[in-house]
């Protein structure tokens, strides 16, 4: 160890483009995505984590890339840092992560801080020493690696951890990434490519994702049951990601976008796989007193925003506001994140803050629970 903590700085400044035009991640459709609107945020939930590190900027030396690939975020918070590797810094691409991660490992780094999503993980896994610690900031649509924190401001936490001198274990996690053309047609098929080893602090550490439907029928048909009473005629409901809605979906007899978002008015189905832009247009059209929004737990992690349904913007979210978000989940799913809260990661701290806090968990018919939000 260094006297300071030296920390190789790599952001892909292209993750996450896709999730808010519903493409379902990035891989090579970032043109697409930037064409359809999409506003790249990389580089702002890179420097949430960073400005984490601003009180230890002395115990800490960076090196990164040029432009948008880490050099534009250190510069933005006044954080010193030496350029050691080049990119495009228009086009850029995977390959420029790959050198990045050659030069971090020959300037002998404590540890690369990455921000992207499972793609950029890949990225990393391919190039780096079986030793060498990594810690990524979540910026992508796809998070199904345990290389990441739960969020930006945790990633930031952490590093602040290891800046003070902190011990903290190290552990090995998984690399998982899915094949984003199924993705898209909503298939899911995850794939295990490799480990990377990360700092073990596990309250900012989020676990592999759990796939598949809830096992519990019985349960979910009672939660659908109840939501599907409750809707009332006058009202649009946008029905969020995951396979609790989805099954929500398959009671009202509706088609489901099962990694994307659908408008439900009436139980008919009104709008389908619907862009972030989209539901802003609605949701204002409608007046936040006849719109609500439906949204589940991601098992094994305890996201219910900001993993795999980024079309449901700050924005949209801000306008609906926490009373009109109807959260859907078994006990079971609940009682498996053992104490941990649900975690809302929208990109937006101030809307995360406010979204903390206990929120009603629909867990069966008519039978809900007060559970904490965290970010």
């Amino acid at each position: 160890m260094h006297n300071k903590l030296k920390v190789g700085l790599i952001i892909n400044p292209l993750a996450g483009l896709g999730g808010s035009v519903a493409l379902k991640g990035s891989d090579n459709v970032a043109e697409q995505a930037l064409a359809l609107g999409a506003v790249p945020m990389a580089n702002k939930r890179a420097g949430i984590a960073l400005g984490e590190l601003l009180e230890h900027k002395d115990n800490i030396e960076i090196v990164t890339v040029n432009g948008d690939m880490g050099q534009s975020a250190c510069e933005a918070l006044g954080l010193a840092h030496q350029v050691i590797a080049q990119s495009d810094n228009v086009k850029t691409t995977a390959q420029d992560s790959r050198n990045a991660v050659t030069a971090m490992t020959q300037a002998k780094v404590d540890i690369i801080l990455f921000a992207g999503g499972d793609g950029t993980a890949r990225d990393i896994c391919s190039m780096v020493e079986e030793q060498t610690l990594v810690l990524g900031i979540p910026a992508g649509c796809k998070i199904h690696s345990g290389v990441y924190a739960v969020t930006p401001k945790a990633a930031g936490r952490v590093m602040a951890m290891l800046a003070q001198g902190q011990m903290l274990s190290v552990g090995d996690a998984d690399v998982m990434d899915i094949d984003e053309e199924a993705f898209r047609k909503g298939n899911v098929k995850a794939k295990l490519y490799g480990e990377m080893q990360v700092p073990a602090e596990l309250r900012y550490i989020q676990a592999t994702k759990s796939g598949g439907k809830e096992s519990n029928e019985l349960v979910l048909q009672d939660i659908a049951e109840y939501v599907i009473g409750e809707m009332e005629t006058h009202e649009y409901y946008i029905m969020g990601s995951g396979s609790t809605v989805a099954f929500i979906m398959e009671e009202l007899g509706q088609d489901n976008t099962l990694l994307g978002v659908d408008v439900v008015k009436d139980h008919d189905l009104l709008q389908s796989d619907i862009t972030a832009k989209q539901l802003l247009a609605l949701a204002e059209s409608v007046g936040k007193e006849n719109i609500k929004l439906v949204i589940t737990v991601i098992g094994g992690q305890g996201h219910i925003l900001g993993r795999g349904n980024q079309q449901l913007s700050p924005d949209l979210i801000r306008f609906i506001g926490k009373e009109n978000i109807i959260v859907v989940a078994t006990k079971t799913k609940l009682e498996a994140l053992e104490g941990r809260p649900l975690l809302v990661d929208t990109g937006d701290i101030e809307l995360d803050n406010a979204l903390s806090g206990l929120i009603r968990v629909t867990t069966g018919y008519n039978d809900h629970v007060m559970y904490p939000v965290g970010f």
